[in-house]
């Protein structure tokens, strides 16, 4: 059973009053909402039509909706059992881009759908890839992907529009004082204000919007004059399929379920105190949702989704992640599909605010990639991969030619800082692990080696493996203990030899030694014991020991006394 961390006001299986609930999933809305910018410009490169805007807007909101109830399950093997709610997805963009040129808006449908499915196939060999994505390659996934909205979150709050952009006063003042507001309130409000900060934020925004003239009466015109109630329409060109998109969408795959392990883990991570890795098992159940949302989106004739990383950050910043506000924000954004009026709303969001919701999720996204960076110990390898890989993915953003004239082939790798950075990550990764072995031995000499060798040795060996802090924590405080006992003369004679093995799962130490077994007690002995038995302080060290380890083996074999200590990782 996780432990619910102190800053969480809901945790995942807590259920909040039906109307916290709804208006926690409306407050999920306003930040999904920002990503239909994206269904705009493929739109417009692919000489579409403001009516093909609307379908797609509509027909994705029910893809996404639906897709975020996927993603809240538990039971099954699809979904994560977590609030990550859905939006179009920001991988699938390049790939698209190249669709709708080359065929339109039916290519677009037809390979997202490709896509989705390859997508369905790599969550089911999920948890046997774990070695392969460790803590810095996920880690460099989630900051990466803050890190990538940071252009976007600019632009917005700056009031960045048009062909040739300048700051806008008036959005920076509007911006400012939305932020702010959430800011105030997340920081110093009560739990009940706190959990509605963006929601509160977002009506200063929309107020401060309309004194400042950003939100003008047309904007509302358009909410009054759009229809109640209206059918979205399902049909559209059809699909069409292209052997030469595969590898984008494949990219595109790839990168969005990279995306999905960074979200979830981050998940995780802020619904349990005492976190110690990723379930992979939750995982590939969240990145089969995430696959079923983008078959469901390329079906109905719109573009690809992926998990939400800010709203993953909206959940951090007001302390609300129960998983029924998934299914409360699914099925709204389903409503929302079917009545017009209430989604022009969301629409006509001002951009100063869009800027100032980014800002404030994208702040808690970076950090919460940054502690599971460093969640492992970290040596020159693991420093290389981070490193490296964030100078990529940046230097696309920073330096948008600089990429212009590589070879046509690995072009789908260059379409994003995103894609750059995790495709980085997960090579260098696979290349700076060879060479590293799985053992590594130790000599101890009673009375001469001291408790400062034993620590530099798992320390340094646990930096080159990549351990948990506290598992090689655990693994220091229990040899020494051990190794101190067996320091007294009616217990080793000799060097005693360590060896210790890693493999991501589990951290083993073996001690073998000649002369006297140690003692194990499951219990602690008393103070009388102690201080009667000559052997009373070793018996402590046992059961110490004991504490610190997952499981304490200790018999004899071939004449040397064998014990053997197991940490789960």
């Amino acid at each position: 059973m996780a432990k619910k961390p102190a800053n969480l006001i809901y945790g995942v299986d807590e259920a909040p009053p039906l109307g916290a609930t709804l208006l926690l999933g409306f407050q999920h809305i306003f930040v999904l909402t920002i990503s239909f910018v994206l269904i705009l410009v493929l739109v417009r490169e692919g000489g579409g039509s403001a009516e093909d805007a609307e379908r797609l807007i509509k027909v994705s909101m029910i893809s996404m909706g639906v897709a975020t109830i996927l993603q809240g399950l538990r039971l099954g093997p699809v979904g994560s059992g977590y609030l990550c709610p859905q939006l179009i997805g920001p991988a699938y963009l390049s790939a698209s881009l190249l669709a709708v040129k080359s065929g339109g808006l039916s290519m677009v449908a037809g390979m997202t759908m490709v896509g989705g499915f390859f997508g369905a196939l790599l969550s089911r060999a999920m948890r046997w890839l774990r070695p392969i994505f460790p803590a810095e390659v996920t880690g460099t996934v989630v900051a990466m992907v803050a890190l990538e909205l940071v252009p976007l979150s600019v632009s917005k709050f700056l009031g960045f529009e048009g062909p040739n952009p300048s700051i806008q006063s008036s959005s920076v003042v509007v911006a400012s004082v939305t932020l702010a507001s959430m800011v105030a309130l997340s920081v110093w409000g009560q739990a009940k204000l706190r959990l509605y900060c963006v929601l509160i934020g977002t009506g200063i925004g929309y107020a401060s919007s309309y004194f400042a003239g950003i939100l003008t009466a047309e904007h509302l015109r358009r909410v009054v004059q759009a229809p109640f109630f209206s059918m979205p329409t399902l049909t559209h060109q059809g699909w069409s399929f292209d052997g030469a998109l595969l590898v984008p969408f494949v990219v595109a795959a790839v990168a969005s379920s990279l995306k999905a392990v960074g979200d979830l883990t981050t998940c995780q991570k802020i619904n349990d105190a005492e976190w110690k890795r990723p379930d992979m098992r939750s995982i590939g159940g969240g990145i089969l949702a995430d696959a079923c949302g983008v078959i469901l989106s390329g079906g109905l004739g719109t573009m690809g989704q992926s998990t939400s990383s800010s709203n993953v950050g909206l959940s951090i910043g007001t302390g609300a992640a129960s998983r029924r506000i998934a299914f409360a924000c699914g099925g709204i954004m389903i409503f929302l599909a079917f009545f017009p009026k209430l989604a022009e709303f969301y629409v006509i969001m001002p951009t100063p605010v869009m800027g100032a919701l980014l800002f404030f999720s994208v702040s808690f996204m970076i950090l919460a990639g940054i502690q599971i960076m460093l969640s492992r110990l970290i040596d020159a390898r693991k420093t290389f991969v981070i490193g490296i890989s964030l100078i990529l993915g940046l230097s696309l953003d920073m330096l948008p030619g600089a990429y212009r004239e590589v070879y046509p082939a690995l072009q789908p790798i260059f379409s994003s800082s995103l894609s750059l950075a995790t495709v980085s990550a997960i090579v260098l990764n696979l290349l700076l692990r060879m060479g590293i072995a799985k053992r590594a031995v130790f000599e101890f000499e009673p009375g001469v080696s001291s408790s400062e060798e034993v620590f530099n040795f798992m320390e340094r060996q646990g930096a080159v493996w990549g351990a948990r802090r506290e598992v090689i924590y655990n693994a220091t405080a229990a040899l020494n203990e051990l190794l101190e006992s067996l320091s007294m003369p009616q217990f080793a004679q000799g060097k005693v030899q360590i060896a210790v093995g890693f493999d991501e799962f589990n951290l083993d130490i073996d001690i073998s030694y000649s002369g006297e077994p140690m003692e194990f007690p499951g219990a602690r002995p008393s103070r009388a014991e102690l201080l009667a038995d000559d052997q009373g302080m070793a018996k402590l060290a046992g059961f110490l020991v004991q504490q610190y380890a997952d499981r304490v083996r200790s018999d004899i074999a071939n004449g040397r006394c064998r014990i053997q200590l197991h940490f789960d990782h």
